[in-house]
Formats: structure tokens, C-alpha cells, sequence
């Protein structure tokens, strides 16, 4: 019989509760307002979203697929084009280039779980018009190799900063490192509202114009239509609990650095652990264990109460929707072997000292 859940994976009931008073009267306010879709909630919250993020401009979306979907169509990219991004991420990194009418280009990855540039580099053809690196886990991928080749092949680079907001690379923020940005404010991200939400970075001015208007149904104002756009927009008071959240995101990832620094320190003598690099300032959205035995342990785990996962188990060009892209299973090794080999465990800023201790034990345990 499975034992009763001692450490679950994420709970995030426990942050609500602790901000209660302030998302109800967040509520009452936005309720009395009257202003429920692009309010001055939703402006506040890009404004202090852009500056955030050290960008000119952030435009908030219905969600995070969207983000990315959007900024593929205000550059142009459509039917015969290619879009090049890892094989390993959410199939969300490469539904937005069908969706746009484009090929995705998959590419292997490193054994830090981020796009290869080598990879990207020869995937590179006349038909490339955009990189999507997925920034995964809240560890920022190798941007300024992928910029170099960006550059030379005149394509743009959007960067899915969905998992990293808050992280750092050579000291400049997630979603600064490209022509744009693409972030998730789903609820289990690190900045995460009360249902679905995302929001596009840029510092292009003529770019964040065009973006403003698909979000909108392509509306200048109410009867004004410069273009065929979409909906896609984030509601007032969704913004006003991300306006609450967003002053505490710092803490919160300095306390899932802690975190990963006890599962470090505890774990790397039994299991490959990430290793933090001198340039890089992780925000652990997961943080990602490897070793041969991933199935039994994480059995082990569930056995004693612990709950872990896995961020992707099925590799992008093996799924099934895939299968007309023409890629075979064994084209990409390492996303195929770290997709039989990680697991992600329990890593969240409410998480008690007692529970990271007991997850920390028990895997000592099972390869003790």
C-alpha cells in the first residue's frame, strides 16, 4: 500500500494561503473597478514586468504558448519557413511554429538539458527565420553562441523563458537576451497567477506596436482594425495577483537556490546533479536528478510519500503529432537518454526544512 504523501511534489496551496488577505482584497478592488480585460491592472503589471526584466517593453498574454506564437507572427514567419528549437522541451516550444505555418527544426540538446548551439549551428538553412532555446528548468541556455550563429544567418532569436523568470546570464535577466521573449505565468511556474496567463519582452519598439495589436483582435480602438489579429488577453485581475506576487519572485527564487543547494550537497555522491556555472543565476523552476535507476527510485520515493516527475518523458519528435517531421527515434541521444534517466524532485519556496531533509534521506536509502 502506498504510504499517505509526506513531501508532494508541488502544493501551491500553501502560497496561497500565505498571500490570502491580499489576492481577496485584490479581488474586491478589480470587482469594484469595473474594468476586467486590459485595465489599469494589466498596464501596471507590464510596467513593472519590463522593468523586471530590464526590456522597454512587456506585453501580457492569455498564455505562454501565445507568447511565443504571437512574436513568430508579427516577424513574418509563416508557411515554408523553418524554426529551429530543442527536441527536448514542452511540445508547446514547437506547436507555435505549426501554428504560425511553419516546420520545427528539432535539435539535441547538452547534458544541461538546453539547446545545442553546435546542433543549431547546422541546422541552420536559406529556410531558418527564427531560433526558439528553451531556457529550461530556470537555467538560461548558452545565448551568446546562439546569438553569434543567430547573427550570422540573419534570424531572430526568441528566447521560451517560460521556466526562468527572475534567472540571470553574464548578469543580464531572461527575456533580454534576444529579439523577444516568451514567458508562462501558469501556475506552477515561479511567477504563477490564478489560471492561465503569459507575456511577451522586447526592446523593439515597431515589434511590442505590432504584438499590442494581435493580442487584440489586431484593434487600435474599438472600431479601428489595423490588422487580422487574435485574442489573447490577460485579465484584470489576474494582473492585479501577478502585481501582488511579482515584489516577492526574488525571495522566492532565492529560497529554491537554497533548496537546490541542500539537494546538491546531499545528492551529488549518489545521483548527477545540475552544477551551478560562473555566469549563470539558476531559478530551479524544477530541479532535475539524473541516474540509470530513475524508474525504482522514483517507485521508492512514491512508496515512502515523496513525489517527483518527469520533465519530458516523451521527447518532442517521438510524439506522435511529430511523426510527419520525419524524425526517427535515436536521432537525438542525449534528449533520448536524459528522457530515460532524469526526474525532478520536490522544489518549491514553502517547502519545510524537515521535508527537503526527508527527501535527501530517503534517496541516501535507496542506494545506501
Amino acid at each position: 500500500m502506498t504510504a499517505e504523501v509526506k513531501v508532494p511534489f508541488v502544493d501551491l496551496t500553501r502560497q496561497f494561503r500565505g498571500l490570502e488577505k491580499e489576492l481577496m482584497q485584490a479581488f474586491v478592488d478589480v470587482g469594484r473597478s469595473g474594468a476586467y480585460i486590459l485595465g489599469p491592472p494589466v498596464e501596471a503589471f507590464e510596467t513593472a514586468l519590463a522593468r523586471y526584466c530590464g526590456v522597454r517593453h512587456a506585453i501580457t498574454v492569455a498564455n505562454g504558448s501565445d507568447a511565443l506564437f504571437l512574436v513568430l507572427k508579427a516577424i513574418g514567419v509563416g508557411p515554408g519557413d523553418e524554426v529551429i528549437t530543442a527536441a527536448n522541451s514542452f511540445i508547446a516550444s514547437a506547436w507555435v511554429a505549426v501554428a504560425a505555418g511553419a516546420r520545427p527544426v528539432l535539435v539535441d540538446v547538452n547534458e544541461d538539458l538546453n539547446i545545442d548551439p553546435g546542433a543549431v549551428a547546422a541546422a541552420i538553412t536559406p529556410r531558418t527565420r527564427a531560433i526558439i532555446p528553451v531556457h529550461l528548468a530556470g537555467r538560461i541556455a548558452a545565448m551568446r553562441e546562439i546569438n553569434d550563429i543567430a547573427e550570422k544567418a540573419d534570424v531572430a532569436v526568441v528566447e521560451d523563458a517560460a521556466q526562468a523568470i527572475g534567472a540571470r546570464y553574464h548578469d543580464r535577466p531572461a527575456g533580454s537576451l534576444g529579439l523577444a521573449a516568451g514567458f508562462s505565468l501558469h501556475p506552477l511556474k515561479n511567477l504563477g497567477i490564478y489560471g492561465d496567463g503569459g507575456f511577451i519582452t522586447t526592446d523593439d519598439d515597431a515589434l511590442a506596436g505590432k504584438l499590442r495589436l494581435l493580442r487584440n483582435h489586431g484593434l487600435r480602438t474599438r472600431d479601428d482594425c489595423q490588422l487580422w489579429g487574435y485574442n489573447s488577453r490577460l485579465d484584470s485581475l489576474q494582473a492585479a495577483f501577478g502585481l501582488i506576487k511579482l515584489p516577492k519572485l526574488d525571495a522566492w527564487n532565492v529560497r529554491c537556490r537554497a533548496i537546490a543547494d541542500m539537494y546538491r550537497s546531499g545528492l551529488k555522491n549518489h545521483v548527477c546533479v545540475p552544477e551551478d556555472k560562473p555566469w549563470e543565476l539558476n531559478v530551479y523552476h524544477n530541479f532535475v536528478i539524473t541516474t540509470p535507476r530513475r524508474d525504482d527510485l522514483m517507485t521508492y520515493l512514491k512508496d515512502a510519500g515523496i513525489g517527483s516527475a518527469i520533465h519530458y518523458p516523451v521527447p518532442i519528435h517521438i510524439q506522435a503529432a511529430a511523426h510527419n517531421l520525419g524524425y526517427e527515434k535515436g536521432r537525438f541521444p542525449v534528449v533520448e537518454r536524459l528522457a530515460q534517466t532524469m526526474m525532478s524532485l520536490p522544489i518549491y519556496p514553502e517547502l519545510e526544512q524537515n521535508e527537503i531533509d526527508l527527501v535527501i534521506q530517503k534517496i541516501k536509502a535507496f542506494f545506501g
